[in-house]
């Protein structure tokens, strides 16, 4: 009986890893596409909200390292790698323009940031359900983690309705 117990939990184990290395390839992912957004928006109305967010992103991504520290759970490089290689391709989409930005990037680029944080949001849930059973996990951490990427996803949504007001208005278009 000993054994069967003992397989299911190397099989939790096993599957905790490959879901928090998944979570590790997206926040990589969003860390690189943060930076991006806040270096492009520095200089706009914008720029100081975008540089915070792309500091809480690259915090949140550090804490979920220390989380998997802690849970003993091997880093895989080759999904962080893969989410770093992710944010690098979707630069390259049908915009109408090869090398310069269009109207419709920063509403894509506010997208894809959003489905991230929403899924960090999801992380921390999850996290904060194993932590019921597993005393390694701080529950009060990943609570201030799950309100901080909350409140990520309102900035996000706030600054996609400008965007989306941009790509609407034809005097704001060409911007």
């Amino acid at each position: 009986m000993a054994v069967n117990e003992s397989s299911g939990a190397d099989r939790a184990q096993q599957w905790l890893a490959v879901y928090l290395n998944d979570h590790l390839a997206g926040a990589t992912a969003g860390v690189e596409l943060a930076k991006r957004m806040a270096r492009v928006h520095q200089h706009s109305e914008h720029g100081p909200g975008l540089g915070s967010l792309a500091n809480d992103v690259e915090l949140d991504r550090q804490s979920l390292l220390r989380f998997m520290k802690l849970l003993d759970v091997p880093v895989r490089r080759y999904k962080a790698y893969g989410g770093w290689a992710a944010e690098k391709a979707g630069r390259l989409k049908l915009n109408g323009r090869l090398l310069r930005r269009a109207a419709l990037s920063t509403a894509i680029e506010v997208e894809g940031l959003l489905l991230l944080v929403e899924g960090k949001t999801l992380l921390w849930q999850t996290l904060g359900a194993v932590a019921s059973h597993d005393t390694r996990l701080d529950p009060k951490r990943l609570e201030e983690l799950h309100s901080r990427a909350v409140q990520q996803r309102e900035t996000l949504r706030a600054l996609h309705m400008v965007a989306a007001q941009h790509l609407a208005s034809p005097q704001k278009a060409h911007r």
